[in-house]
């Protein structure tokens, strides 16, 4: 951990003690924990209080919107409502937001994964009419960071050949260079073949937008509040906003369609989420027409974080991450979008 981030550690854990700390009485409270310390999110935990730094990058005024939508009263039993401080957090490099502590999902017991009571909340909050003005889901953008990093891991310019083409492309600078990656170049090809605005490059087509979105939806984005056996609420505002809802339901559609989510669980999830009224697929019937380009853009996003991770680590893809990359190869030789009907 660099200087800056053990400063940024220490000055979040300072901040939610002295809010979980009753004033005056003397202190048993256990050290500080870090949750998360990631470039894009430091968080840490004092007590009850969970103290979170945001992206050094971070649009200061879209945060305020998003974290007010999270305090909204038609949002209550949807979102984690945020904590304020008594006396505001001094400006920092990093946004810096207070919540309660919630109960995570179990990793080590996927059997008790909450998909139904995910997708009835996901539907909620589409259903739901935008209480003030909100800037885009930042889903599209968060992919197309994705692709971004994976490029700067692996050394891959702006020019860089998709698989297919023919040409044997070299790193940039390097005449003596092997072959780029292939599964790199699966995961550019995949991420070609979406239309511009899953890209981030152009806004979601009115057919497509106007809900509001979480925008990052899988379960670690969920917890239960009070802990540990309150109901399950969504946390973590960061890409919330208004666009498509079935953004929402991209990953899981994502992870369905590679093989890394058993259908009963599929099934489980897309049946609450019709019965709850949500409105990013149809009813009944057929839902990719609706899905496809969320769940493609996802399959490409989640691909090039591995690479990049791979890239960091100096390892191979493990057998999650490889069947996201043979996934890109797949979707690569698809049309931009399929024929969609009004539900979508």
């Amino acid at each position: 951990m660099t200087t800056t981030q053990t400063s940024v550690v220490h000055e979040l854990g300072t901040l939610a003690h002295r809010l979980s700390h009753p004033a005056r009485t003397t202190c048993v409270c256990e050290p500080p924990q870090v949750l998360a310390d990631r470039p894009d999110g430091t968080v840490v935990r004092s007590g009850a209080i969970v103290a979170k730094a945001h992206a050094a990058d971070t649009d200061r005024e879209a945060l305020a919107a998003r974290i007010a939508l999270a305090a909204a009263p038609q949002l209550t039993g949807i979102l984690l409502p945020p904590l304020t401080a008594p006396e505001p957090p001094a400006p920092t490099a990093r946004p810096v937001t207070l919540w309660p502590l919630g109960a995570p999902v179990d990793p080590a017991d996927p059997g008790a994964a909450p998909w139904a009571e995910a997708a009835i909340l996901l539907a909620r909050l589409h259903r739901t009419k935008p209480p003030f003005p909100l800037p885009p889901m930042r889903g599209p953008a968060k992919a197309a960071r994705a692709v971004a990093r994976m490029r700067a891991a692996l050394r891959l310019d702006a020019t860089a050949v998709p698989c297919g083409t023919g040409d044997a492309a070299t790193l940039p600078g390097d005449a003596t260079a092997p072959p780029r990656d292939p599964a790199a170049l699966s995961v550019l090809a995949g991420w070609r073949g979406l239309p511009a605005w899953a890209r981030g490059e152009a806004p979601a087509p009115v057919r497509r937008g106007g809900s509001l979105c979480h925008g990052d939806l899988h379960l670690g984005q969920l917890v239960r509040h009070p802990a540990p056996d309150g109901p399950w609420l969504l946390i973590d505002m960061d890409d919330a906003g208004v666009g498509d809802p079935a953004w929402d339901l991209g990953r899981p559609a994502a992870w369905y369609a590679a093989g890394l989510l058993a259908p009963e669980d599929w099934s489980t999830f897309l049946d609450a989420y019709r019965s709850a009224g949500g409105p990013a697929v149809p009813a009944d019937g057929d839902p990719w027409p609706a899905l496809d380009v969320p769940a493609r853009a996802l399959t490409v996003q989640t691909a090039a974080v591995a690479l990049a991770k791979c890239a960091a680590e100096q390892r191979d893809p493990d057998e999650h991450e490889q069947l996201m990359i043979e996934s890109c190869a797949r979707i690569a030789t698809l049309p931009p979008e399929l024929a969609t009907g009004p539900a979508s």
